[in-house]
């Protein structure tokens, strides 16, 4: 048997994505945003939320558990607050609207303050703070996740690895970027060390007993555990309050787990902050600041063995540099099921082979 490329171009796997959703069904416009998100997470190399999720995605437009034709609404507003619902659209499709908005307000108040419900999988929080960033803004988002994780003493999933992200643009450095699960590592690693048989590192999760595991499908069938115990457990129940509670999306056990409920949309919430820096001090006065910022932490006295000190997004940074310029490694299992999508919807694969 053949061993199947494994390398594609960037651009390459965008337009594939974008073809089939379309094909699917979904509206060019959505499309080109899905297929967007899901690349942008591949560079970054956070595999687990790229093109891997392309075939849940499908299925869940298949079984009506998404609505790639929902309209994205504005049902409550203030001069500095929006509640938003995506009516069960796409995530991608629903946190970008909201990111609009919020950056729209914040240009015009100062600070805006957009929280969402019925929503759906959003992709990396990244995709949205580097959005905000090219227009000179600070963004935090947040969003819950279907219970994939037991609170500090407990062993059952209750809370999500609910996510944050912040970004902050800078002048000639990077800008800051961090973009981080509430677990100690996002539930997708844990997925896709399990579709490469691969073992997951001590810590990491317990199987359903309570118990600590290496077995990634032991892992899936128990909880990942929270960054820093109680206080990562205590940082995911602050953001499900206010991306749950507050929006009137799910909550705890209330946001339903894509993977496994065919019968309930997911109501997934999320929450972006915006922040107009010209409301403080000059954009450019706070992008030489930050700049300074950046180079004086990294010129702080190494520890031994340490070449470099990075600040958050720069590791990132560099390999999406490094994938578009050598391509994209997708793992076998991962590159049979896209061949079988496009062979179902009509896209050919091998157009993306880098």
């Amino acid at each position: 048997m053949l061993a199947l490329p494994s390398r594609y171009s960037w651009e390459g796997l965008q337009h594939f994505c974008e073809q089939v959703f379309i094909k699917a069904g979904v509206p060019a416009q959505s499309a080109a945003i899905v297929a967007d998100s899901l690349v942008q997470a591949d560079l970054r190399g956070v595999d687990s939320h790229g093109v891997v999720r392309t075939a849940i995605y499908l299925k869940r437009i298949e079984a009506g558990m998404i609505d790639p034709f929902a309209a994205v609404e504005k049902v409550n507003e203030s001069e500095a607050t929006i509640l938003v619902d995506g009516q069960n659209n796409f995530g991608s499709v629903i946190g970008t609207k909201a990111l609009d908005l919020a950056l729209e307000k914040a240009k015009k108040h100062g600070a805006a303050f957009v929280g969402v419900k019925g929503s759906n999988h959003f992709g990396t929080g990244a995709y949205y703070v580097k959005k905000a960033i090219e227009q000179d803004m600070i963004l935090l988002v947040m969003s819950n996740a279907s219970q994939t994780m037991p609170p500090t003493g407990g062993v059952r999933p209750f809370i999500g690895t609910n996510p944050l992200a912040v970004g902050v643009p800078s002048g000639k450095e990077l800008p800051f970027i961090l973009d981080m699960a509430t677990s100690v590592v996002a539930r997708g690693k844990i997925i896709v060390s399990a579709q490469k048989g691969e073992p997951i590192p001590l810590g990491w999760a317990i199987d359903k007993d309570g118990n600590p595991t290496t077995d990634a499908e032991a892992a899936l069938e128990g909880s990942v555990l929270p960054v820093g115990g109680p206080k990562g457990y205590a940082i995911s129940m602050f953001i499900d309050i206010l991306s749950g509670v507050l929006t009137g999306a799910g909550f705890g056990k209330y946001v339903n787990n894509m993977y496994e409920n065919w019968e309930e949309s997911q109501n997934v919430g999320h929450v972006f902050i915006a922040v107009d820096i010209n409301r403080f001090i000059p954009v450019e006065q706070f992008k030489a600041r930050m700049d300074q910022y950046i180079r004086e932490i990294k010129q702080e006295p190494k520890a031994p063995g340490v070449e470099e000190i990075l600040i958050p997004g720069e590791l990132e940074h560099r390999r999406s540099l490094e994938r578009k310029k050598f391509g994209i490694e997708l793992p076998p299992k991962v590159v049979e099921e896209l061949t079988a999508i496009g062979k179902t919807y009509g896209v050919d694969l091998a157009q993306a082979e880098f």
